[in-house]
């Protein structure tokens, strides 16, 4: 593996640690989910483990694949490939993930996960088939088979929606079911 690759990759693990390339300070609005925790670890370093990664400059693709694991902070995420899409740098963006020496700087674009996608915070879990996290609105979209739960709640359906900027969540294509624990006690017997 040539340095230049390397540093590519140093490049999105940094980018990756910097909150996914997101500079935009998060607004408390909506319930929280376990997707909204990269963004709220963004000051935290990233570790990225996985069986294999390639480099494809020329495409400007990084992939991970094999058992995919990234922690960030206290938020963590499993999944079988995590393809990162990058750019060079035209200065127009305030974000930078890092300088990868002479080919200029990178910035990412999209991280898309796929393959049992599990993203864990605290006592937040979201599932999914797949995740794609869009740097440029500031969004992740899961979908396929989502299940997020928050200790004992559940909510069930194809396609969950996190706007990181707005801190809004919106669950939707096709029915969603929720399963809400109440605190309630039942009435005392006498």
């Amino acid at each position: 593996m040539s340095a230049r690759v390397l540093l590519a990759a140093a490049a999105i693990a940094v980018a990756l640690a910097s909150g996914a390339a997101i500079a935009v300070e998060q607004k408390n609005q909506g319930p929280r989910n376990a997707l909204q925790g990269f963004s709220e670890n963004r000051d935290q370093p990233v570790k990225i483990q996985a069986a294999s990664l390639e480099v494809r400059d020329k495409e400007k693709l990084a992939t991970f694949s094999g058992d995919v694991y990234v922690l960030q902070g206290d938020t963590e995420m499993r999944c079988k490939v995590l393809t990162v899409s990058y750019e060079e740098d035209s200065g127009t963006h305030p974000v930078k993930a890092a300088d990868p020496g002479p080919g200029g700087q990178k910035q990412i674009r999209r991280i898309e996960a796929k393959g049992g996608v599990v993203v864990v915070q605290k006592d937040q879990k979201a599932t999914g088939d797949t995740a794609i996290f869009n740097m440029r609105e500031n969004t992740v979209v899961l979908t396929g088979n989502v299940v997020v739960t928050r200790g004992a709640d559940i909510l069930r359906g194809h396609r969950l929606a996190v706007d990181l900027t707005s801190g809004v969540s919106k669950m939707d294509q096709g029915r969603v079911e929720g399963l809400f624990q109440t605190n309630a006690r039942p009435p005392e017997k006498k």
